[in-house]
């Protein structure tokens, strides 16, 4: 059973940056992905970062450029550094974790174990 445990959520004002961390624990390998997502009510969940290995990685097209994630393995954290946010990316953000896949995972089908989610708002 693989646990996914989000933090780091917060208000800012746009152009200033915030990190949220993901804790896992549990049976996952470093080629197993771990994904960022994020949903606003009423619409549908958003890809927004993935990682698997120790530097494999791929990103939306809205947040490339300003959004990073790493994964320490060692301490089964993942990290999503996100710099320049704009109002737009206000919303609720999850990490997610797959335990059946392996290399990088672009779609929420196929991860396994969610985290409760931590809200990111931008707004001045």
């Amino acid at each position: 059973q693989v646990q996914v445990v989000e933090s780091g959520g917060g208000l800012v004002q746009p152009g200033e940056s915030l990190r949220l961390s993901c804790a896992i624990s549990g049976r996952i390998s470093t080629d197993n992905p771990i994904g960022w997502f994020r949903q606003v009510p009423g619409k549908a969940l958003e890809f927004v970062a993935t990682t698997c290995y120790d530097s494999e990685t791929s990103y939306a097209g809205s947040v490339r450029g300003r959004f990073t994630v790493s994964r320490d393995n060692a301490k089964s954290m993942v990290t999503l550094q996100m710099n320049s946010l704009k109002p737009e990316d206000t919303a609720k953000y999850y990490c997610a974790a797959s335990s059946s896949y392996v290399g990088l995972r672009l779609t929420a089908d196929g991860y396994d174990s969610w985290g409760q989610g931590t809200q990111v708002t931008v707004s001045s």
